[in-house]
Parts: C-alpha cells; sequence; structure tokens
C-alpha cells in the first residue's frame, strides 16, 4: 500500500470518527423522573422531583397515561413479561426491589438487562418470567431474555405493581408520577412521551 493510498484511507477513517461523534453529540440527553405533581395546565405540568428539584415536563402531542396499581405476587405468572428492578448479590442472583407487570400489548419493551438510577449499583431487567419457585430467602423468580436469564430473589415487602390504562385527568396535584425517558429540550424544559401515574396514593416503586 503507497504512502498516499494510507493517507487517503486515514483521511477517511478520520472524518468517519467525527461523522460519528457529530451524530452522538446531536443525541439528545435523556432523563428518568420521580416525583409528586405540584401543578398541571394543558400543556405539561410542574413535578417536584425525589431530589428535590422543581422540574417543567412539557407533554408529548401523543402523550401516553398509564395507571399503576397495586397487585401481589401471585400475579406474576410464567410466562408474564415483568420489570424488575434489583441489586446485584454477591452468588449471582439479584435482590428484587420491586416488580411491575406490563400488560400484553406492551411485551418486549425495553427487554434485556441494564445499569438502572432507582440506586446507585441497581439494575434493571424487562423479560418474560421462566419460572418461580419457593427459596430460602424467598421467592426466587427467573426470566429470560433474547441474551440470557437473570435469577431474583423477591423478599415478601418488594412491591408488585401492574401497569393500567390512564387518562390525563389522572395528572393532578399530589399525584405520584414515573416518567422514563424524558428528553431536555433546549429551555431546560423536558419532554414527556409517557406518565406512569401511581393510583391510591401509590408511589411508583421502579
Amino acid at each position: 500500500m503507497s504512502r498516499t493510498t494510507r493517507a487517503v484511507l486515514g483521511a477517511i477513517a478520520f472524518t468517519g470518527v467525527l461523522g460519528w461523534a457529530s451524530v452522538l453529540a446531536q443525541q439528545p440527553e435523556r432523563m428518568n423522573v420521580r416525583g409528586t405533581i405540584e401543578k398541571v395546565d394543558a400543556g405539561g405540568m410542574t413535578v417536584k422531583s425525589r431530589e428535590g428539584q422543581d422540574l417543567v415536563v412539557k407533554f408529548a402531542d401523543n402523550l401516553t397515561v398509564r395507571g399503576l396499581v397495586k397487585v401481589s405476587l401471585s400475579d406474576v405468572k410464567p410466562g408474564s413479561y415483568i420489570g424488575v428492578s434489583a441489586m446485584p448479590q454477591s452468588d449471582g442472583t439479584e435482590r428484587a426491589m420491586h416488580i411491575h407487570i406490563f400488560p400484553e400489548a406492551m411485551r418486549g419493551t425495553g427487554e434485556g438487562y441494564r445499569p438502572f438510577d432507582v440506586r446507585p449499583g441497581s439494575t434493571m431487567t424487562n423479560a418474560a418470567v421462566d419460572s418461580m419457585v419457593v427459596g430460602t430467602q424467598g421467592q426466587v423468580v427467573t426470566v429470560k431474555y433474547k441474551d440470557g436469564e437473570k435469577k431474583f430473589v423477591v423478599p415478601a415487602d418488594a412491591p408488585i405493581v401492574a401497569y393500567a390504562p390512564g387518562t390525563r385527568d389522572e395528572l393532578k396535584a399530589g399525584a405520584k408520577i414515573m416518567i422514563f425517558n424524558a428528553v431536555k429540550q433546549p429551555d431546560g424544559t423536558l419532554q414527556a412521551a409517557a406518565v406512569s401515574v401511581g393510583r391510591d396514593g401509590l408511589t411508583p416503586p421502579m
């Protein structure tokens, strides 16, 4: 390969790196929002976050509202599609902090295992339940997803919730909400495509 060819290829590679960096720089910043609604208007709401911040959240035109209702572990069945926030344990299992049950229409949402921000070091796994057995420390739930499987020890006090169809009328002052992946706007506000709201005073545990 000639020196000229190497120089041309190097320039092309460098241009590709710059292009990819530009694409990454253009990706909007996202954040999860947990908190209490303080006020609502036609286009959005003000939320007091779990961390004590006052956040202005604008509603996307196609906003989806989902209710969260308290259920029990007996509502989790083999084949159920669930989300589990958990803390990794030294034996390779994970200790569940909460489980939420997706409706069938949301099967496949966010499938897989990843770090989560509900607590430092926590994880989130969205997957289908493979089996449930009683262990020495609680119920053991095994889930499978496209890249693997995980075992969760579910203590008796872990909150179990399920999604239910909701309406904007549920977004009112005092309601506890959770927003995944709110998009930060140039003016410092956030935009939400979906809001999960706890019913009957429930604080979304995820």
